[in-house]
């Protein structure tokens, strides 16, 4: 194996291992508020409402990945009913209409404006925890009755003072805190439709 090889394999073997240990973090940081926004949803899909997801660049790739889980199945060995989710990040023409019309800053909240309704939820995912146009659907969101579930990093920015349930990862590496979002989100699906829709006994 050549150097540059050896500095790779160096580096991705570092890389993993700090992806290791931020999740161990996460089990002990994190659970209980992981366990008290999943209490959330599943109040909320109980009641037949829905559930709205937002965020920015990868962020806003999660929010679609999310919705998908909850719309379509998150495994397909545990079949249940679709469950009422939506991306405010698809949506091209009303994205670009009202950042044209009213400023990129309120692009989601008027869509939360638009189809929320009292008793749903909103999770907005920002790594920072201060990308305005999610913090402004979580005050539009508060507005409408609406609870809100924040994915943040360790700072929490804003956003995690204005949520009902604030999940802090405890980290300020981007990349890492987004890999840690993506096991949040995938827990948070399975433990609101294990709950609802629990496996025949």
């Amino acid at each position: 194996m050549n150097v540059d090889a050896d500095a790779r394999r160096e580096r991705a073997d570092r890389y993993l291992g700090d992806t290791e240990a931020l999740l161990r973090e996460v089990r002990t940081a994190c659970l209980d508020d992981i366990v008290a926004a999943s209490e959330l949803l599943i109040e909320a899909f109980r009641a037949t409402h829905a559930l709205l997801i937002c965020g920015n660049g990868g962020s806003a790739a999660d929010a679609q990945h999310l919705a998908t889980e909850f719309v379509s199945a998150l495994t397909l060995d545990h079949p249940r009913p679709a469950m009422r989710a939506i991306a405010l990040t698809t949506d091209t023409s009303a994205l670009t209409a009202i950042a044209n019309d009213y400023g990129a800053d309120r692009m989601f909240a008027r869509q939360v404006e638009a189809v929320g309704m009292n008793g749903d939820v909103l999770i907005a995912i920002s790594t920072s925890g201060n990308s305005p146009n999610v913090v402004a659907a979580a005050e539009a969101a508060h507005t409408s009755g609406i609870s809100v579930i924040s994915l943040t990093g360790a700072a929490g920015g804003a956003l995690a003072s204005m949520a009902d349930v604030a999940i802090r990862v405890p980290s300020t590496t981007t990349a890492h805190i987004q890999e840690s979002h993506l096991a949040i989100e995938h827990l948070l699906a399975m433990l609101a439709e294990r709950a609802l829709y629990p496996d025949p006994a």
